[in-house]
């Protein structure tokens, strides 16, 4: 799993790559939770994302409830199909403001 930052205006975009799973969970949640702002905006864009387990739903879930205890909006941006099927299957996708490109997540989360 690969994780890069990038600033789109005051909205902090966290790109995904690879698997989240429970061999790279414990170091993805690490890694975005401090990464997440504690102002502004985050976009996870999950484009790059070609595998997520149910330890991977765990690190966003708890990316999720983090941003709801700080006020920091969140969305996620780009899902693969793979992915959205696991999110759509256990409702997790509800938790979340889904958008289909950066570009889309930048304006919802700056409105």
């Amino acid at each position: 799993m690969e994780l890069e930052k990038y600033m789109r205006g005051r909205v902090t975009v966290l790109a995904i790559e690879g698997e989240l799973d429970s061999a790279t969970a414990a170091e993805a949640r690490t890694r975005i939770s401090e990464l997440v702002p504690s102002d502004g905006a985050a976009l996870l864009d999950l484009g790059g994302m070609t595998y997520t387990s149910s330890a991977g739903l765990r690190v966003l879930l708890l990316i999720y409830r983090q941003v709801q205890e700080s006020g920091v909006p969140l969305a996620l941006a780009r899902l693969t199909p793979d992915v959205a099927e696991v999110m759509t299957g256990t409702g997790f996708i509800d938790f979340f403001t889904v958008v289909d490109t950066v570009d889309d997540g930048v304006e919802a989360l700056t409105r």
